[in-house]
């Protein structure tokens, strides 16, 4: 590799990333336009899941795909649908359909990041890797920072559809990067595809999501679809472990889950999966509705998180050269308990700076530990191996959200349940009240009280499973003992 083409290259991945982190934020900004404009706001929660769902199940595949036909292919073709199904979600005449967009655009979402990823592990050296990964980590901190601004200014200015149109220019700059400037080594052998393993994870995890998502809400827990739906995953699941130990050239390599550094990096992803998503999706309503502070103080409490993310995801890249992946890890799993312990023991009248200050000591753990795992995955295995241990990385990350957003929702549902149980003039729905100034004031003081103190009491529990993740995650981490420093490619 030209050592004058890889800043281009960087910049390139860089702004992938950065188009696939955005797309969170800037459609949570949004999406009260859009369910204004398209209605159906009972599948309001499906345009998240919808991408989510796809990226999911897709980032395996793709990793895989990238080790047996080259980076830049399987990247293209990602980068491709991303951009068909942005296009198409700004076409979109009902909700409907912009679900099934995000399908879509999910499908090639799932090809972004863990190839962007990879791509810097085969260009830079390990020592190098270090520093850079760092940079790359800390598009997740800007992502979120800017992606709010941006979609609010695009929603108050030209339009909703163009939250996902401004996908576009940036996706062909970034493609248009790799294409150019990205050199492979010339492969000879014929690619395999394991298209049955693909196609039974797909089965498998699109009906457990789809349990954890609907499960409570479409249907009961203890109803036949829950039982169909159960079934089916630990079906197809089985049949995925065992074609993928008969294959001789299979998706998912298991015996890489053999490494240390990847199988305790790939679980404590897991776990800080669910505590980002039980953070970033229930902060804001606790800052709103219980403490009473304005939508803009509530968006400050979170935005603390992606500036402790990147600072710290810089800092990570030196720390692990000076004192190895352990240490280094470590001391990011220590942010996240300090954080989530900050949580827990939070009261309505700390106000805002405390809010704001556990999820600046979250962001610094999670960015802290993601660039230490990635290096130490990307550092642990060959070249034709890297692709599918970095998307295994972020398909734990991703499968921890998804569990999270189904698992913490429950929790908080039913806490609000049991402690509204007793005023039958109120009920869940009730609880919009208090996440609107006007609303609220309108609402008689003993049931504004006995709604703030049912949601702070259900969040608690919320930010309860959370600290137990950072713990978990705290202890995961012993196991990374003994990986001291950057070491050697392994080629």
């Amino acid at each position: 590799m030209e050592q004058t083409k890889r800043p281009l290259i960087l910049i390139a991945v860089m702004l992938a990333m950065f188009v696939s982190a955005v797309e969170a934020t800037i459609v949570s900004t949004a999406m009260p336009s859009i369910a204004a404009d398209l209605g159906g706001f009972s599948k309001y929660s499906w345009v998240f899941s919808a991408y989510l769902l796809m990226s999911t199940v897709t980032v395996l595949l793709y990793g895989k795909l990238a080790d047996l036909v080259g980076r830049k292919a399987i990247f293209a073709f990602g980068m491709l649908l991303f951009l068909i199904g942005s296009w198409l979600c700004g076409l979109a005449d009902s909700m409907e359909q912009l679900i099934a967009f995000r399908f879509i655009q999910g499908a090639g979402a799932g090809a972004i990041m863990p190839i962007a990823s990879t791509i810097v592990g085969d260009i830079y050296s390990p020592e190098e890797r270090a520093k850079i990964q760092g940079y790359l980590s800390s598009v997740w901190g800007i992502s979120a920072i800017a992606g709010p601004a941006i979609g609010g200014v695009l929603v108050a200015t030209i339009g909703w559809q163009y939250v996902f149109w401004v996908n576009l220019p940036l996706g062909i700059l970034s493609l248009h990067g790799i294409l150019i400037y990205l050199k492979e080594p010339v492969r000879i052998e014929r690619a395999k595809v394991d298209y049955r393993g693909a196609l039974f994870l797909t089965i498998a995890l699109s009906s457990v999501l789809y349990l954890l998502i609907e499960g409570g809400v479409s249907f009961g827990w203890l109803s036949a679809p829950s039982y169909l739906l159960a079934i089916v995953g630990a079906l197809f699941l089985f049949w995925f472990v065992k074609a993928e130990r008969a294959s001789s050239d299979p998706m998912m390599p298991f015996e890489i889950w053999r490494n240390r550094a990847i199988l305790y990096a790939n679980l404590v992803s897991l776990a800080t999966g669910i505590i980002l998503i039980g953070i970033s999706s229930y902060l804001p309503a606790y800052v709103t509705g219980v403490m009473e502070q304005p939508a803009a103080i509530a968006g400050f409490t979170l935005t603390t998180m992606s500036i402790g993310w990147p600072i710290a995801s810089v800092l990570s890249g030196r720390l692990l050269i000076s004192i190895g992946y352990f240490r280094t890890s470590l001391l990011g799993g220590s942010f996240l308990l300090l954080g989530t312990v900050l949580f827990v023991t939070m009261q309505p009248g700390f106000g805002p700076l405390w809010a704001g200050m556990s999820s600046f000591f979250v962001g610094v753990g999670m960015g802290l530990t993601s660039t230490a795992f990635i290096v130490s995955i990307q550092s642990a295995v060959s070249y034709d191996k890297r692709g599918a241990a970095t998307a295994s990385n972020m398909f734990m990350r991703n499968l921890g959200s998804t569990i999270g957003v189904a698992l913490l929702g429950s929790i908080l549902n039913s806490s609000l349940l049991n402690r509204l149980d007793d005023s039958s003039n109120l009920s869940l729905e009730s609880v919009n009240s208090i996440l609107s100034i006007d609303r609220r004031v309108q609402l008689p003081e003993a049931d504004k009280l006995v709604l703030q103190e049912a949601l702070a009491f259900g969040l608690r529990n919320v930010y309860s499973i959370a600290f137990l993740c950072a713990l978990v995650s705290f202890l995961l981490i012993f196991g990374l003992r003994g990986l001291k420093g950057v070491k050697p490619d392994v080629k």
